[in-house]
């Protein structure tokens, strides 16, 4: 047989969840916040270099102001660049300004002879219909920016190309720069300020409906377990909501089959109760010590009817608000069976009663073994053949039969007693209910058995049954089982 396997390990502690509202605020805002700085980045890159164009282009109209000064005058390269000329540049361009005029032969013929020659590898702009080329170096220990234009000039004796640069600093573009940098931070930081209001004025107005049913779930009475209005919440917490209502359903049931346990095991104690006080008051008036000791075995016959109906009143209760579930393992239902049999010999005999067993498998029981408690097993069998022997005439005789059947354990107690009637069937499985026959065949009986063996063959997964015996007298009660599975 496949040995039955050890439960799960108990999960660890789960890990306190935080805010719903702060966690719903930092996965919205943080990854806005990425966002925008990332948006802010590219906001400048794109700023700067539309400032680099616009500042290109400035210094391109003071290249091509500069050229127009330049001519030839006999035979040699001059440039007419007047002291005002300059102050404009540098008035427009907000910064210093250094000019570099070149002959045909590489002559110097105006402005900053140090000025920096072009690079070899600077390639000309396209973006305007002239040979200007653009390009950074550093002059007087200051970073500037040179445009480089090849003017033509001419005359009647000759013709070329002169190079005109014009240089300024980079005061101009750097301010401009922070003041671009400080626009768009400011921009955006007023733009995520403005988004996290929303969204947290948006995440509050969102989950107010969970804060309502928070209060109303609170401020509930201890007594009341009725639904919550779903339309409460919305559509994605409504599952929850219907699980809270089924929880608080099963609670209601719970409690509503506890105070009718209390009321039904009060009720059924108060007689035996009530019954053992007469006595004892008979007892005490009594002075004949033969009365005396009638009465002393009565309350004795009284304690053990008690007796009884409290041990059953106590499984009952074990098993009805229990874990729900029988412990996991093997258990041979021939050997549980044989047990009770020797346990309950000793009542059959006294009665006159054939006890007979018939159980299939092999030395051990092999064959009949089911998964299941054993001791809620042993119970299970000891009440339906106690119960075959209370209400069993002298004489008669109670079998009781294990063995497999379409792949499942069949349990079987047969008596011959008075029976059930068909329309009793579902009624004796009520607790303290008893059927008109076994009134009459034990009026001291509680009502109690059928019920704690409802119960535990639920428990175990297995089907109950009644029916006449065979011989058409007494009562046969079958409980299939699932059988274990062979390896």
């Amino acid at each position: 047989m496949k040995a039955a396997q050890a439960p799960p390990p108990a999960p660890a502690a789960a890990r306190p969840l935080g805010s719903l509202r702060s966690q719903l605020l930092r996965w919205l805002i943080l990854p806005l916040v990425a966002l925008v700085a990332l948006n802010a980045v590219s906001l400048y890159r794109d700023a700067l270099e539309a400032a680099d164009v616009a500042y290109d282009r400035s210094l391109l109209s003071s290249t091509r102001a500069l050229a127009e000064r330049v001519s030839v005058k006999d035979g040699k390269v001059v440039a007419n660049v007047p002291y005002v000329a300059l102050d404009s540049f540098e008035t427009d361009t907000l910064g210093r300004i250094y000019y570099k005029v070149t002959g045909l032969e590489g002559e110097t013929v105006s402005g900053y002879g140090d000025l920096p020659a072009v690079p070899k590898n600077v390639p000309r702009t396209d973006l305007y219909p002239a040979l200007v080329r653009f390009y950074h170096a550093d002059y007087n220990g200051e970073p500037v920016r040179i445009a480089a234009l090849l003017q033509p000039v001419y005359d009647d004796s000759m013709r070329g190309i002169a190079l005109i640069q014009v240089g300024e600093t980079l005061d101009a573009r750097h301010a401009l720069s922070r003041r671009i940098l400080v626009n768009t931070l400011l921009r955006q930081a007023l733009l995520v300020l403005a988004v996290a209001t929303l969204v947290w004025f948006a995440v509050r107005l969102v989950l107010r409906p969970l804060m309502r049913l928070k209060n109303e779930v609170e401020t509930r009475p201890l007594s009341d377990l009725s639904n919550i209005d779903q339309a409460l919440v919305h559509k994605e917490v409504r599952p929850l909501v219907a699980a809270m209502n089924g929880t608080m359903a099963r609670m209601q049931d719970l409690i509503a089959s506890q105070r009718r346990f209390i009321a039904d095991a009060s009720h059924q104690l108060r007689t035996p109760l009530a019954v053992l006080k007469t006595q004892a008051e008979l007892a005490l008036r009594e002075n004949d010590a033969a009365a005396m000791r009638a009465i002393v075995a009565s309350i004795a016959g009284t304690t053990d009817s008690a007796i009884h109906l409290a041990n059953r009143l106590l499984t009952l209760a074990r098993i009805e608000h229990g874990s729900g579930s029988a412990a996991q393992g093997p258990v041979s239902l021939a050997a549980v069976a044989g047990q009770v049999g020797l346990e309950l010999a000793l009542p059959a005999v006294t009665k006159r009663i054939d006890l007979a067993l018939e159980a299939e498998g092999g030395e051990n029981g092999e064959d009949t073994t089911v998964i299941g408690q054993e001791l809620l097993l042993h119970e299970l069998v000891s009440n339906l053949v106690d119960n075959a022997i209370r209400y069993t005439p002298p004489g008669g005789s109670v079998l009781l039969r294990v063995g497999r059947q379409a792949g499942g354990v069949l349990l079987e107690v047969i008596d011959s007693g008075p029976g059930v009637a068909p329309a009793e069937y579902e009624k004796v499985f009520m607790p303290f209910y008893r059927a008109q026959a076994t009134l009459e065949a034990n009026p001291g009986g509680t009502g109690l058995g059928l019920a704690i063996v409802r119960d535990i063959a639920t428990m175990h997964g297995a089907t109950l049954a009644l029916d006449r015996a065979e011989g058409g007298s007494g009562l046969k009660v079958s409980v299939m089982f699932s059988a274990c599975v062979e390896s």
